[in-house]
């Protein structure tokens, strides 16, 4: 994820085209063909790449996914967080995406369409296992889940949602308390995320220009 540091004006690809300044971040610019990359990295990813420019919608989401990417990694660095094992986690990852492919030719084929080498691949994903780690120090702390939350879960949303399947009988709560805890924990962490990134775009002066 390139970006480009300077003034905010239309950078001049080598093609001959303009590479418009989409979003900032300080005095750092992020490019449409940075977001274009993003978007073809997280379908490579998915195991459905996508050669074709992103379409309005697709364009503000994969937007928005870097800018929360980069800022992430700025706090990582400020906060050092090292995760010594993030190249073999990393490594790790890319062997799964491959796993999503038939053969080695259809992986290779859908890794070109990101434009991106498998080094500069693998280099994103360290950073998203920092990223993880990050996360996991600074917010999963902050997210417990009591019992009585647990148990409105279970007879508000567990229970109904069961019970619409067919032939199968509701587990007693105490099966599936852990589960039912892990989701919880995971929609408060994505909450707690939401707010910081709020206050992370004002700190560091993050703004969206037109597309």
């Amino acid at each position: 994820m390139a970006l480009a540091l300077g003034t905010f004006t239309p950078a001049v690809c080598a093609v001959g085209t303009l590479d418009r300044v989409v979003a900032s971040i300080g005095n750092a610019a992020i490019t449409r063909s940075d977001v274009e990359t993003e978007h073809r990295f997280e379908n490579f990813l998915e195991g459905t790449p996508q050669a074709e420019a992103p379409d309005a919608q697709q364009f503000e989401q994969a937007r928005d996914r870097l800018i929360n990417q980069l800022l992430l990694t700025t706090e990582a660095d400020a906060e050092d967080i090292r995760a010594e094992d993030s190249s073999a986690q990393a490594t790790q990852l890319l062997k799964q995406v491959r796993e999503r492919y038939p053969d080695e030719e259809s992986y290779r084929t859908a890794l070109a369409t990101t434009g991106l080498s498998e080094e500069q691949a693998l280099r994103r994903l360290e950073r998203h296992v920092r990223s993880l780690r990050l996360i996991d120090q600074r917010l999963r702390p902050n997210a417990w889940v009591d019992h009585s939350e647990i148990e409105a879960y279970y007879r508000g949303t567990f229970v109904p949602e069961y019970s619409r399947r067919e032939g199968t009988t509701v587990p007693p709560l105490e099966e599936v308390e852990s589960q039912i805890r892990a989701i919880l924990v995971e929609q408060k962490v994505d909450r707690l995320l939401a707010e910081w990134l709020k206050e992370i775009e004002a700190s560091r002066h993050v703004r969206l220009h037109s597309f």
